[in-house]
C-alpha cells in the first residue's frame, strides 16, 4: 500500500475543492485561512504537484485533483459509516425513525407502546420532519437523512420511487369526510352528502403531491351546489383535524391519520364512499441491512400495518 498523506490535510482538499475557496473551507473546519494554505501547500509537497490553480480572487482544481475529488469524498463517507457503525456496535440498541410529524401523532406513537413492550431492549428516536411533505424528495435528500442525520428509517407518503434504497409498501390510503359524532344528530343532523352545503368545509392546504381535495370528493359523491373552495383552509393536517374534532366543519383526510381520534371516539366517518389516493405510505432505509434492532422493528411495523388497515374502499 502507498504511503498516504496527513488525513487531516485530505480533509481540508476535499473541503477546500467542494466549496472552491480556502476561506470557506476555513469556516467550515473551524480553523484560520493560513492553516488550510497550509495544510494544502504540505499536501501538494508531499504529492508532488499542485491541487490548485490559484488565480487573483478564485482557485480552481488542477486536473489531478478533480480526478480524485470523487472517490476523496467517498472515502470520507466510508469512514464516517465505520464510526457510526462502531457507535452502534457499543451503544445500547436503538432506532431512529423520520416521518411527517402528522403520521408520527395520529398513527405511529399511539401504537409505539406495543413495539416497546415487545422490545423493551430497543431504544426509539422519532424525528418529525414536514420536509418530508411540502419537498420532493430525491435521492441526495435520502443520503443527507441517512448519513448526517443518523436516520434507520424512513416513512413516506409517496409514489415509491426511491431508487438506491429498500422500500416497502406500509399500506394505501383513502381519504374520507370526518367529523365530531355530535354532527350526527340534533335538528340539522348530517345524515347524506347533500347536507354538506350547511357545514363548513375544513381543507388541509399542506403542498403535497397527491392531498386530497374536497372538489374531487364530492364530484365522486354525485353532490352538486357545495362551493368546494368555501370554508376553513389550514397548511397542517393536524389542524383540520383538531378543527373536526372542536366541531368547526367537516374535515377530508387520509383515513390512517384519523383513526386514532375515531377509536377514541372524538371523530367518524359520516359517510361510507372513500375516495382512494394515487400515493401511498412507504418505510425506506438503505439497501444493506441494517441491525437487529432496525429489522426488528421495521417487521414489527410491516405487520402493525396489516392488522391496522381499514376496511376497503367503497
Amino acid at each position: 500500500m502507498p504511503q498516504l498523506p496527513p488525513l487531516n490535510s485530505l480533509r481540508v482538499l476535499e473541503s477546500a475543492a467542494r466549496n472552491l475557496s480556502f476561506s470557506k473551507a476555513a469556516d467550515e473546519l473551524f480553523v484560520t485561512k493560513a492553516a488550510v494554505s497550509h495544510q494544502i501547500k504540505a499536501l501538494e509537497e508531499f504529492m508532488g504537484f499542485p491541487l490548485f490553480e490559484r488565480k487573483n480572487r478564485s482557485i480552481e482544481l488542477t486536473e489531478a485533483a478533480e480526478i480524485a475529488l470523487p472517490k476523496l469524498r467517498e472515502g470520507f463517507e466510508n469512514l464516517a459509516e465505520a464510526v457510526q457503525l462502531m457507535q452502534r456496535h457499543t451503544e445500547h440498541a436503538s432506532v431512529n425513525v423520520c416521518m411527517a410529524p402528522s403520521f408520527a401523532a395520529k398513527w405511529l406513537v399511539p401504537r409505539l407502546h406495543k413495539f416497546s413492550g415487545a422490545h423493551p431492549d430497543i431504544d426509539m428516536q422519532i424525528t418529525g420532519d414536514d420536509t418530508l411533505i411540502t419537498s420532493r424528495v430525491s435521492t441526495s435528500n435520502m443520503s443527507e437523512w441517512f448519513r448526517g442525520e443518523n436516520i434507520d428509517v424512513i416513512i413516506r407518503f409517496g409514489e415509491g420511487d426511491y431508487p438506491g434504497y429498500r422500500v416497502d409498501k406500509l399500506f394505501d390510503v383513502s381519504a374520507v369526510p370526518l367529523c365530531s359524532p355530535d354532527l350526527l344528530e340534533g335538528e340539522n343532523a348530517l345524515k347524506t352528502p347533500d347536507d354538506l352545503r350547511n357545514y363548513t368545509l375544513l381543507h388541509d392546504d399542506t403542498g403535497y403531491t397527491g392531498r386530497p381535495s374536497w372538489a374531487r370528493w364530492l364530484e365522486l359523491a354525485g353532490v352538486e351546489g357545495v362551493d368546494a373552495k368555501r370554508g376553513l383552509h389550514f397548511n397542517h393536517v393536524l389542524l383540520v383535524l383538531a378543527g373536526a374534532v372542536d366541531k368547526q366543519g367537516i374535515g377530508l383526510s387520509m383515513e390512517p391519520l384519523a383513526q386514532y381520534d375515531i377509536d377514541a371516539g372524538r371523530l367518524c366517518i359520516p359517510f361510507d364512499l372513500k375516495m382512494p389516493l394515487e400515493s401511498s405510505y412507504y418505510v425506506i432505509r438503505p439497501e444493506e441491512k441494517g441491525n437487529d434492532a432496525v429489522e426488528a422493528f421495521v417487521t414489527w411495523l410491516l405487520e402493525e400495518a396489516a392488522e391496522s388497515q381499514p376496511a376497503a374502499a367503497s
